[in-house]
């Protein structure tokens, strides 16, 4: 029984695939040479819209390099890289002595702020209660009230002082900024720490952005929120076009961006982008399922005289459910499919 795939790129069709399924296991042959016992395919030729394939790093769109403004001793490194760290984690702690003595310096000061306050409330309200009767003179009641300004303004000056403290006492504990794994530890319980010195990098992978030249005429095709089709190590992927922008007189920067919510995608790996010609070409594409992966090299099983033989070809972008075959094939030969593809 024959069934038929079809491949549709803008309105012309892209590829015919002829599907044989024989009895026995769906798997294809394992080994060069082996019979195949699986559905198989017909590559044929086709018309596709142009692309031009611009290279480029995939990075992290969170990474975080953590330092602190505190100069002082490193006492505990809490993380290695791989952890993975929640939001507001601590990660690394410093010797802040020297501020928790001026922080009980700083509450002090508050709490004796606070009672002259107090008392020069209330002898403001008695006065003003006395003038209000004529048993007070004018200027007693203005030196009160100068006086409680005075106690107010003392107030708010130490409270103020507390919270600046408290927040360099925070720079005593680094906390992770969002949840992530740390990809670097630079210092070690023991080691100086100086203010803006690197102390632990974490990342959140979760979102890739691949950024990759292009020419400055293409760059009017590429809009942002559209969908473009890429690749990361080979992996074909989905990505969404975050912005377009100038980098050089003759060539512009697009950034888009790939979901990695579960981390399969490695981050800083060699990425491509699929940015619109404006042009066609033609091509031959095979299903994902027939692409062969052994690290860094990639083949098909080119069936013959019933028998699959593994050949490294040399790929190009994917095309939804399919991708392009640049080297390595023919019009006409016929590949094994895994999977069961129907």
């Amino acid at each position: 029984m024959h069934k038929f795939f079809s491949i549709r790129a803008g309105v012309v069709p892209a590829i015919l695939l002829t599907a044989a399924a024989c009895g026995g296991d769906d798997k294809p042959a394992a080994m060069p040479g082996t019979p195949v016992n699986g559905p198989t395919a017909v590559v044929v030729d086709t018309v596709l819209p142009a692309a031009f394939e611009a290279s480029g790093p995939a990075l992290p769109v969170a990474e975080a390099t953590m330092s602190t403004k505190l100069m002082g001793a490193v006492t505990a490194v809490l993380v290695t890289e791989g952890s993975r760290v929640a939001a507001g984690a601590p990660l690394v702690r410093l010797d802040a002595a020297d501020l928790d003595a001026k922080a009980q310096q700083a509450a002090a000061g508050v709490a004796a702020a606070e009672a002259a306050h107090r008392e020069a409330s209330a002898q403001a309200a008695r006065i003003r209660s006395l003038y209000a009767d004529s048993a007070a003179p004018k200027a007693q009641l203005d030196a009160v009230e100068a006086g409680l300004a005075r106690a107010t303004a003392g107030l708010q000056a130490a409270r103020a002082g507390t919270t600046e403290l408290n927040a360099v006492r925070a720079y005593g504990v680094l906390r992770a900024p969002f949840a992530g794994v740390v990809t670097h530890r630079f210092v070690d319980a023991g080691d100086f720490a100086a203010p803006g010195a690197p102390l632990v990098t974490v990342q959140d992978a979760s979102r890739l952005r691949i950024s990759a030249a292009i020419p400055a005429a293409m760059a009017r095709r590429v809009k942002a929120g559209q969908a473009i089709a890429g690749t990361i190590e080979g992996t074909s992927v989905r990505a969404v076009v975050e912005g377009v922008v100038p980098s050089a007189s003759t060539m512009y920067t697009v950034n888009a961006i790939v979901a990695n919510a579960k981390g399969e995608l490695p981050a800083g790996a060699a990425a491509t982008l699929s940015v619109p010609a404006g042009t066609t070409e033609r091509a031959l594409l095979v299903p994902q399922s027939a692409v062969v992966r052994e690290g860094d090299l990639t083949g098909v099983r080119v069936v013959r005289d019933g028998r699959a033989e593994l050949r490294w070809v040399r790929l190009g972008d994917a095309r939804g459910d399919r991708v392009v075959v640049r080297t390595g094939l023919q019009a006409g030969e016929r590949v094994a499919l895994a999977g069961g593809e129907r």
